[in-house]
């Protein structure tokens, strides 16, 4: 059965995140409905990573096995077709090698959290960034944001329900600047903890806000315990941008 590549983008405010659940929307499950009317039977979509409910995508990535050779183009346009009036579009589809594994085989994940500081509420991007009504500080929240690059131990910034088997996990970049109104933290590493980011973004809230200062950064990270995170940041900011594989 040839399989397939696809590249997709999706606002997440309709869905209850990516994965398949019962009885509630899902992106997974849209998409999985759309592939079941190009394959013409149940046909299961594997995505690189599961985002939350209400977090957005630029470029997650998937993959799926097909009953027929279809060209690239033609993959692409069907799964659009099946998908309807959902906000999830499929940007490419590409024939792979039938070992390739969307979530195994990714090397680097990144995600971008966009934050706006205006006391005018939003009229077009509501729902796509978060807006805190005071201005912040964007140099240091980045100087923060330095603490959380390596190897950690992140207890304090992993949500209570996270099924992952170890808190330790390894950050490969932070970035925190501004664009214009807006504040930009972007971030790599290879896979984040259940609500990672977030925890992070609602940290380095209170760094730019000036209600923290970096000692008090590191003493969350160090103290290893939830509730000595910061408010957790909605998911309205965040999106997958990217995925990376090596080849």
């Amino acid at each position: 059965m040839p399989r397939y590549k696809l590249t997709i983008e999706y606002d997440g405010g309709p869905f209850r995140g990516w994965q398949w659940q019962d009885n509630v929307p899902s992106v997974q499950g849209v998409l999985e409905a759309a592939a079941e009317g190009l394959n013409g039977e149940p046909t299961q979509v594997y995505g690189a990573g599961r985002t939350d409910a209400g977090v957005h995508a630029l470029g997650q990535i998937a993959h799926m096995d097909l009953g027929k050779n279809l060209r690239d183009d033609k993959v692409r346009d069907a799964m659009n077709y099946h998908l309807g009036d959902h906000p999830v579009s499929v940007l490419r589809a590409e024939a792979v090698h039938d070992d390739f594994h969307a979530r195994f085989d990714a090397t680097k994940r990144h995600y971008l959290y966009r934050m706006i500081d205006r006391r005018a509420r939003l009229a077009l991007d509501k729902g796509r960034v978060w807006r805190v009504p005071y201005k912040l500080d964007a140099d240091a929240m980045h100087e923060a944001a330095q603490l959380f690059v390596g190897q950690h131990d992140f207890t304090t910034f992993r949500d209570t329900q996270c099924q992952s088997k170890s808190p330790v996990k390894t950050i490969d970049e932070i970035t925190v600047l501004r664009a214009g109104e807006e504040i930009h933290i972007h971030l790599r590493a290879l896979s984040f903890l259940h609500k990672q980011v977030r925890s992070f973004t609602g940290t380095l809230n209170e760094v730019g806000r000036g209600n923290w200062d970096i000692s008090d950064v590191a003493a969350a990270l160090a103290a290893k315990d939830r509730t000595a995170c910061g408010p957790v940041a909605p998911p309205d900011g965040l999106y997958l941008i990217k995925v990376d594989y090596e080849n």
